[in-house]
């Protein structure tokens, strides 16, 4: 793949049509108005049928799922025959058959005017409903997934706290308490986007057990909001974002059964709860090049315009070689992303998945442009570019956040490097 296709720049101008007209027109609200983006991504799904497309997969996936484990009660090799029918790297349970691409461009062109609108969809689409999709039971599946894939309900992910940033598992304190049948939840979480309105979050926390915190298990847990002792936040102030929620989650002797616990089960032999979360953090570094594509082409073109209207010196700006320079190494930038994005549409076709360091670098990368893309738009902008009233002011903002969500760029050079010295 080396360009959109027919098909492709279809979808594409119909998406960049409904968000000039559902969405750019709401700018502010989203921007100082503490509006929340639900809604509007909502009619986003329903526009472009995107929640039917999840009820249809998922359906397909939970036919297969029963299939494979009726089987497995009667003969084992007839139950792996059935099983091998109905993995995730099958058209049906990937996000589309086309290899991804018709999830890829929305994410493209939101972000060419809302980045914080595909973070609070990716986490509860992705990242939480993933979560679920992975390690739950059918019925866990059925209890909570499909709501969060067709954005029926709104999905939280909740790993980070106050003392455990980077060191997500090493400074984790939230545990689980083994109670009779039940288990008792207390910690604390926080930067947990759509925290504040989420109906469903992903818990994950330490078991326990009396031994040292490095020994623990991981287990996660999915609770519903409302429950005794689980508190959500007021939305926190930040630099970017704005139109993606952000906030805090406070258990406090949260009582919950064993049907909360991720898989019902402790047994972690399988994986458990850090290879579910390390495979979450694969898909969530995944996507930010698709983000950081928006976010690049929308500054590239409005530099673009900009540099041919604006005049200074008795000439527009564009035609003095550093403005060139700068435009230049935009579109560098815009088609290292795009050809990155390519890949990863291909890969997914194909049935493979990223590594996590392969999603790391991309990641890095990424971010990195992003960030400076968006910077160079603001400088090129000049005293105009620092203003709220242009677009390349809040894409500056939010295109910071990218280096530091998912794992900081030096997370992800630690990752890389490892990766490359095995």
């Amino acid at each position: 793949m080396f360009e959109w296709s027919e098909e492709h720049a279809m979808v594409r101008d119909a998406v960049r049509q409904f968000v000039d007209n559902e969405i750019r027109p709401r700018r502010d609200e989203l921007e100082f108005g503490d509006v929340a983006p639900y809604d509007v991504l909502r009619k986003m799904f329903q526009t472009f049928g995107l929640d039917a497309l999840a009820r249809e997969q998922f359906k397909k996936r939970i036919e297969r799922e029963r299939t494979a484990a009726e089987a497995a009660k009667g003969d084992a090799a007839e139950a792996g025959d059935a099983a091998g029918g109905g993995t995730a790297t099958d058209d049906e349970a990937r996000p589309s058959g086309g290899g991804g691409a018709m999830f890829t461009i929305p994410i493209i062109e939101l972000c060419r005017c809302s980045p914080g609108m595909v973070t609070a969809m990716g986490v509860s689409v992705g990242l939480t409903a993933a979560a679920v999709m992975s390690k739950g039971t059918i019925e866990q599946k059925e209890r909570w997934a499909l709501d969060l894939l067709t954005l029926e309900k709104i999905g939280a992910w909740a790993i980070t706290e106050p003392n455990s940033g980077s060191d997500a598992f090493g400074g984790m304190q939230s545990t689980a308490r083994r109670d009779g049948d039940e288990y008792i939840l207390n910690g604390s979480k926080t930067f947990i986007t759509n925290g504040p309105y989420a109906d469903t979050t992903v818990f994950i926390c330490k078991l326990d057990e009396g031994n040292a915190p490095e020994d623990r298990k991981v287990l996660i847990f999915v609770l519903d909001k409302g429950l005794p002792g689980f508190e959500q936040s007021k939305p926190l102030r930040k630099m970017g974002l704005h139109s993606s929620p952000t906030g805090q989650l406070f258990l406090s002797d949260v009582r919950v059964g064993r049907d909360r616990l991720l898989g019902e089960t402790e047994d972690v032999s399988t994986g458990g709860g850090r290879d579910a979360a390390k495979a979450t953090f694969t898909m969530e570094r995944t996507g930010v090049a698709a983000m950081a594509l928006g976010i690049v082409e929308r500054c590239l073109e409005l530099c673009l315009d900009y540099a041919r209207e604006r005049v200074q010196f008795g000439k527009p700006i564009g035609e003095y070689q550093l403005i060139q320079l700068k435009l230049a190494r935009m579109e560098v930038a815009r088609l290292n992303l795009q050809n990155l994005v390519f890949r990863q549409i291909e890969m997914q076709s194909a049935g493979r998945q990223m590594t996590l360091a392969e999603a790391s670098a991309g990641k890095l990368y990424g971010a990195q442009a992003a960030t400076e893309v968006a910077l160079e738009a603001v400088q090129l902008f000049g005293g105009n570019g620092y203003m709220a009233e242009y677009e390349v002011e809040q894409l500056a903002r939010d295109a910071k956040v990218l280096q530091i969500y998912a794992g900081t760029d030096e997370i992800q050079v630690g990752q890389i490097a490892r990766s490359l010295l095995g």
